[in-house]
């Protein structure tokens, strides 16, 4: 599966902005998806995964109460809602699909396929 992430941009402190992640091929559904972050001179982080029809979701504590993942298998793509964004958000923002048999996968190494990144930079 190829993955395009966009979304990203600029925004200040408080703001929101939505991530999209489209996904090719015709067995979306079949994959746990899930968002990572790395910011600049820090390694990559989990933020958020999501089960295959999106029943079940988990986040970083670092995100919970103001990040929702949420997935379309109709239209093949995984979003990301942010809100209330801090300068610590600040990152590259990568999707990831995983083909593992259980859906809560909060290591890099889980997933199989990654997009090629979206930047979010938020300023103070």
């Amino acid at each position: 599966v190829q993955l395009q992430a966009s979304g990203g941009g600029l925004v200040q402190a408080g703001g929101s902005l939505r991530l999209s992640c489209a996904a090719s091929g015709r067995t979306f559904s079949r994959y746990v998806m899930g968002w990572f972050r790395q910011a600049p001179g820090k390694e990559r982080e989990f933020v958020a995964c999501i089960s295959w029809s999106g029943g079940s979701t988990y986040y970083a504590d670092s995100v919970k109460g103001r990040f929702t993942i949420s997935r379309d298998n109709a239209k093949n793509t995984v979003y990301l809602q942010m809100n209330s964004l801090k300068p610590e958000d600040t990152a590259v923002y990568y999707c990831a699909a995983s083909t593992r048999e259980t859906w809560r996968r909060v290591r890099a190494y889980d997933y199989d396929y990654w997009g090629q990144g979206t930047l979010v930079t938020v300023s103070s």
